[in-house]
């Protein structure tokens, strides 16, 4: 259990105050090859865990998206092709090197974006301004997952719905061939391709200590979400919340 000003990164506890430059460093380590080891890691099912958020967002023509802690861009490409010339995506990111790679990623393709470097935990958009908010393996690595989530829920708009995509509790029968692959194939994958064992070995433990899916549907609850629901993805490995504003 955390104590007092305590939170979890990875396994290790430290002061909540130093989790932030933790988490970036483990980012500007890892941005160089972040999309080819999500391939490799989830033997490319992250895109369609991804398409199966965008297909249940309900994001349409002249949708004003935000996508929190949006990395690489996949999902905020993917909603600026669905809201067209009418509508807008905000791409937004803690991690400045993330956030750059991103952009620049996505000009490269051709989709021009808004981006803003912000922290989750306090959004600088006014109230009620977006009919979607998004988060996509982001939630776990911030220090108050419930402040953050308060902050999506103030920048909805009344009938607006966020989604959060995350690691979360495996089928238990599954449990034990996951752990292994969790905590000594990814470290060893992560020195191979991007020469950062440790990076990746927290990235295998904030999957374990991140709430699970009963856990993380209260939350959204608790921020003030209604008909909260779940997806188990891939036997649970990763699950989408989907939770709507009124």
């Amino acid at each position: 259990m955390n104590t007092p000003n305590q939170t979890h990164f990875g396994f290790e506890q430290i002061d909540e105050a130093d989790k932030a430059a933790r988490v970036a460093g483990v980012f500007d380590s890892v941005f160089p090859r972040y999309d080819l080891m999500n391939d490799l890691m989830s033997g490319g099912l992250h895109r369609l865990w991804k398409a199966f958020a965008i297909a249940r967002s309900g994001v349409r023509e002249g949708a004003r998206v935000l996508d929190v802690a949006g990395g690489t861009g996949d999902l905020a490409r993917a909603f600026a092709r669905r809201v067209g010339k009418n509508g807008q995506v905000w791409l937004t990111d803690i991690n400045n090197a993330m956030l750059t790679y991103g952009r620049d990623r996505l000009v490269n393709k051709g989709c021009l974006l808004p981006v803003a470097q912000c922290d989750a935990e306090r959004l600088p958009f006014p109230d009620a301004c977006f009919d979607c908010v998004t988060v996509s393996f982001g939630l776990r690595n911030m220090t108050h997952k419930d402040q953050a989530l308060g902050e999506m829920f103030r920048v909805l708009r009344p009938g607006g719905r966020l989604l959060a995509l995350e690691f979360s509790r495996v089928w238990k029968p599954l449990a034990p061939l996951y752990d292994f692959y969790a905590f000594k194939i990814i470290p060893r994958v992560g020195q191979l391709i991007a020469s950062d064992e440790a990076s990746y070995r927290y990235l295998a433990e904030s999957i374990h200590v991140h709430p699970d899916q009963e856990t993380l549907a209260a939350m959204l609850r608790q921020a003030g979400f209604e008909n909260v629901d779940y997806f188990n993805l891939t036997l649970g490995v990763v699950a989408l919340h989907r939770g709507f504003k009124y």
